[in-house]
C-alpha cells in the first residue's frame, strides 16, 4: 500500500498546522529550550526527519553537542537546568501518556519556572510536536533532507 506523499496533505490542514508553529514560535518561549523538547519527543516517537531537522536547528542557535547527544539521558546529565528539566520532564509525560503518570507533580514542578499562559504554550507546543512526528512518519519524508532556510 502507498503512504500519502507530504505534498499529497490538504493544504487546508497543512496551513493550519503551520498556523498552530507560528504561535508557538512567536508566543515568547525560549527557542532553545523549545529546541531541546522537540528533540526529546522526537526520540521517544521515533522520527528520524525531526530529530534531524531539530538538531540541525539547535546547533545553528548555538546549543552544544553534549547536550544534544546526551538529552535522552537528561536526568543524570549536569548540564540541563532546572527550568529544562521541568520542561523535558513534562513533554515525556504528555507524549508517552502513561496510565498512572504524575502530571500533577510535573505542574507544579513548570509552576516554580513558568506562568500559566507559559505552561499552556507548553502543551500546545507539545503537542503540535507530535503531531509534526506522526504526520511526518506517516508520510515517509526521508530523514537527513532538512537544511535550514535562513
Amino acid at each position: 500500500m502507498e503512504r500519502i506523499k507530504n505534498n499529497e496533505v490538504p493544504q487546508g490542514l497543512m496551513a493550519a498546522l503551520r498556523g498552530v508553529q507560528d504561535y508557538i514560535d512567536q508566543c515568547g518561549l525560549n527557542h532553545n529550550l523549545l529546541e531541546l523538547m522537540n528533540i526529546r519527543i522526537s526520540q521517544i516517537n521515533g522520527c528520524a526527519y525531526c530529530l534531524d531537522m531539530h538538531s540541525k536547528k539547535a546547533m545553528h542557535s548555538g546549543e552544544t553537542v553534549q547536550r544534544l547527544i546526551s538529552v535522552s539521558a537528561w536526568r543524570e546529565a549536569p548540564y540541563y537546568t532546572p527550568e529544562e528539566r521541568a520542561v523535558l520532564e513534562f513533554a515525556e509525560l504528555l507524549t508517552r501518556m502513561e496510565e498512572g503518570s504524575d502530571i500533577d507533580h510535573a505542574h507544579h514542578e513548570l509552576l516554580k519556572y513558568y506562568t500559566k499562559s507559559e505552561i499552556a504554550n507548553f502543551t500546545v507546543a507539545v503537542a503540535q510536536m507530535n503531531s509534526w512526528n506522526r504526520i511526518v512518519k506517516s508520510t515517509g519524508i526521508v530523514a537527513g533532507s532538512y537544511t535550514l532556510t535562513r
